[in-house]
């Protein structure tokens, strides 16, 4: 029998969303497309009219109601209303600086400039303000803990990889950037346990290459943390922990400012729980890089 959501229940959207998740394998396509819309953008679902998250999912406002109905609520407004009750903020930057206003009053190139600088903004703000505490620390923690810790990406999300792997190996010696030499990430996982984790990197489309590692990666028993735009990305496995970030942008590709806010974050714990000897690799690190500039110099003077 239909319900009504309850608007006291602090936990009910959370709980809609974690049924939402349960169910997508079972749904029918229409109605698995308004599940991954809805799990990826909760604050535009709590926000936006039926008509306009029709529009967006790219579905007809007859297939959200059976969607509603289908997790048991009354009707759609129903479906919406703890998203509306949990939400704190929304899509738009809260504080728009003045140099923004200034670029728009430009030409058109000055518009789009302050269109990306908005946007670039808040995904920021969007991306770190969905990562809990306790998520972060968790993840920290399993990192730190694995006999080896594998990082993979494709494309362009590679850029992200490399330099996540490029800062984190200070704090984290285990940490294998894959895959090497022209292999494949698969090839590199070969003889990965239950004692390893790996980190996968990709947003939409999702490259076919890092869905095989991950659901190879969890056949050997590896625990895998994906750093991503969805919660949804494949239904063939099931990560350990996911850090959802934002990607929207103003161009055709994503924007990846969101993603790299929250790697900084995780390569900030990482230092700060790395300790003396995640110093000692930096300050080892620094010394290196001065003492071949000190070289290099010298060898011009001669």
């Amino acid at each position: 029998m239909a319900r009504k959501a309850n608007q006291l229940d602090p936990t009910l959207k959370t709980k809609t969303i974690s049924k939402l998740k349960a169910v997508l394998p079972d749904l029918s396509p229409r109605l698995k497309t308004v599940a991954k819309y809805i799990v990826d953008h909760p604050s535009d679902f709590g926000l936006d009219p039926i008509r306009e998250t029709a529009r967006k999912s790219g579905v007809s406002t007859y297939t959200l109601v059976r969607m509603a109905n289908r997790l048991g609520f009354a009707g759609y407004e129903e479906l919406r209303e703890p998203f509306r009750h949990a939400l704190v903020s929304s899509t738009e930057l809260t504080e728009r600086p003045p140099w923004v206003d200034e670029l728009r009053d430009g030409n058109a190139l000055g518009q789009a400039q302050a269109d990306a600088a908005v946007n670039s903004m808040a995904i920021v703000q969007r991306s770190l303000e969905r990562q809990t505490s306790e998520q972060m620390e968790r993840v920290a923690a399993m990192l730190l803990e694995a006999d080896n810790v594998y990082l993979t990406a494709v494309r362009a999300s590679y850029a992200l990889a490399y330099y996540f792997h490029y800062v984190g190996r200070m704090a984290l010696p285990s940490l294998q950037l894959i895959p090497r030499h022209m292999n494949s990430a698969i090839d590199e996982l070969n003889y990965a346990g239950p004692g390893d984790v790996m980190i996968a990197i990709s947003f939409t489309p999702y490259s076919r290459e890092t869905i095989e590692a991950c659901k190879f990666a969890r056949a050997k028993g590896v625990k895998l943390i994906l750093i991503s735009d969805s919660d949804v990305v494949s239904s063939d496995f099931t990560p350990e922990e996911t850090l959802v970030v934002s990607v929207i942008s103003t161009h055709h590709f994503g924007c990846y400012t969101g993603a790299l806010a929250v790697i900084e974050s995780l390569l900030a714990l990482l230092v700060n729980l790395g300790g003396d000897d995640a110093r000692d690799r930096i300050r080892s690190y620094e010394d290196l890089r001065k003492n071949n500039n000190a070289y290099w110099i010298a060898q011009k003077k001669h």
